[in-house]
């Protein structure tokens, strides 16, 4: 992860800058469609300040750490506030925004009320600054001042129900197409807005703030209503032509296939496709109880079996093991002083791909204690899971994989359940590593560079054939037999147990032909609904 993702860069890439009086200068990264706060980075048992001035300076100051969540809780109506700032910095995608108090009215001793001014200067590309002034009333409640919420906050001309968004062109126009050249999104009157049946919402964000920066001189602010109408050009002017259309990595056939996949489910579901060839990202998708934190690119979970792809590869090249390797297999082992179990079966005496694709613990378990300490980190590494890359647009973090504290936590790595941690694009990155034979550079746009801020070097070609094979096992005779219909299929099923134990994720990480993908399950405990979505995905392509 890099130094701008360390200071929380989410999606949309937007700075803030808010510079209050008295106060000095906040400089922190961001703009994404998840708030700071919904990570647990912050946590406010009671909202409100101690006096007025402390109330709006603590206001900005959560504003110019991108932390809307912590902001609306300062306000009177944390959860209209909430809404409404995250929709206007990603909407806007400023890269600075300056908030200056300029008057703060002086309150009498016993007065509940009062209130003030700021300026607002949203630098929304190079020399195209907005400036204006802001009203603002504060309020005491339960003993402490809160800044009265409402959408004139944002804009003075601005009323319920209505909001700021950016138009790049008068006509209707193709702001971002996907690889294939069909729209994406629209440019026009009223703002951008997705095609019919908004296919990918989880990225709406992105898209969005990529047009606006690449949009040129011809770009407009506007004040819409519910329906989306234009009632007032607030900032600049748009094109009559609008800008060519950006091309995308996405494949509009792809990601309704997976939300469609996704929607299918009533847990929390998600989904990341990689053309293994090219490094697109092809579709992202999560469902509505996976909720709109983009989880699929930067969640980490613990990746249960699944990580025995890595585990093969470090047996393989690093213990000289082969598919056909005999291997134990017992339902109960004592390996250390872990007691490892199946889940409910056991294969005694049996081979490396028998045991993968059955997925036995015990087996994996073993394999990992042979190993040298630095031997599963080794193999991650090769599989991408270590890697870190600046997608224009987007946060991702692909996983985290660390030497083991103990052999007992090097037991547990080896099947996933120890420390080990990936994502959803993480375990799609390590299928199409498998794939292809070579490191994957995962990319959102065809015109715009993904910066490698760590790259990695793939298993030899050698060990990677083995591992296709065993893969394919899972498949054709192992606990991915559910995706046999979808075609020639290769893939690893996994469930992670966490916390308490009770509940578990569950995952299925795969690829057809050049179709890498990774399924992830919240809670299912069990990895059967993360294979019957992947070939769900997969038959409708």
């Amino acid at each position: 992860m890099s130094p701008a993702k360390r200071r929380g860069v989410l999606i949309g890439g937007a700075l803030l800058v808010v510079a209050v009086v008295v106060a000095a200068f906040f400089v922190l990264n961001g703009g994404g469609s998840t708030p700071e706060a919904e990570a647990g980075a912050t946590s406010v048992e009671s909202p409100g300040a101690i006096d007025p001035h402390s109330a709006i300076t603590e206001y900005l100051q959560d504003l110019s750490e991108n932390n809307t969540d912590a902001a609306s809780r300062l306000t009177d109506a944390a959860p209209a506030a909430a809404v409404a700032l995250r929709d206007a910095r990603n909407t806007l995608n400023p890269s600075s925004l300056t908030a200056k108090l300029t008057v703060l009215q002086p309150t009498p001793a016993g007065a509940t009320q009062t209130g003030g001014t700021f300026s607002f200067a949203w630098t929304l590309k190079p020399g195209k600054v907005w400036t204006y002034d802001v009203t603002f009333q504060l309020t005491q409640a339960g003993g402490k001042w809160l800044v009265h919420w409402a959408p004139s906050l944002l804009h003075p001309k601005l009323e319920a129900g209505q909001r700021l968004v950016i138009s790049t062109a008068v006509q209707d126009t193709t702001a971002v197409a996907d690889r294939d050249g069909k729209p994406l999104l629209i440019s026009g009157s009223g703002g951008l807005r997705a095609v019919d049946g908004d296919p990918a919402p989880l990225l709406r964000s992105a898209l969005t703030g990529q047009v606006t920066a690449a949009s040129g001189g011809g770009f407009a602010v506007e004040r819409v209503d519910t329906s989306g109408k234009s009632l007032e050009t607030l900032f600049g002017k748009a094109s009559a032509e609008g800008a060519p259309a950006l091309v995308s990595s996405l494949s509009l056939a792809a990601q309704n296939s997976a939300q469609a996949a996704v929607n299918s489910f009533k847990g929390s579901a998600m989904m990341v496709a990689l053309d293994a060839g090219s490094g697109d990202i092809l579709a992202v998708a999560q469902n509505a109880a996976a909720g709109t934190t983009p989880k699929a690119l930067n969640g980490l979970y613990e990746p249960g079996s699944s990580f025995k792809i890595a585990t093969s590869v470090a047996a393989i090249q690093q213990s000289g093991l082969t598919a056909g390797s005999p291997v134990d297999c017992p339902g109960v082992a004592t390996i250390g002083t872990r007691t490892v179990r199946n889940e409910g079966f056991e294969l005694g005496a049996t081979n490396l791909q028998t045991a993968f694709a059955r997925s036995c613990n015990t087996t994996f378990g073993q394999l990992a204690l042979d190993l040298p300490a630095d031997g599963l980190v080794k193999a991650a590494n090769e599989l991408g899971l270590n890697a870190d890359y600046e997608i224009p647009g987007i946060n991702t973090e692909l996983g985290k994989v660390e030497p083991a504290a103990s052999k007992d936590e090097q037991v547990e790595d080896g099947f996933g359940q120890g420390r080990i941690q990936a994502s959803c694009l993480g375990g799609a990155l390590v299928a199409a590593t498998v794939a292809s034979g070579k490191a994957i550079t995962p990319r959102l746009w065809h015109e715009l560079d993904t910066q490698v801020v760590k790259g990695y070097s793939p298993p030899p070609a050698a060990v990677l054939g083995q591992v296709r094979t065993m893969m394919r096992a899972v498949v054709t005779s192992g606990t991915g037999r559910a995706a046999a219909g979808a075609g020639a299929v290769f893939g690893k099923t996994g469930t992670a147990q966490f916390g308490d134990g009770s509940n578990a994720t569950g995952w299925f990480v795969g690829y057809r032909g050049n179709v890498a993908f990774a399924v992830v399950l919240e809670n299912s405990n069990d990895s059967g609904p993360a294979v019957a979505l992947a070939a769900k995905f997969l038959k409708a392509l």
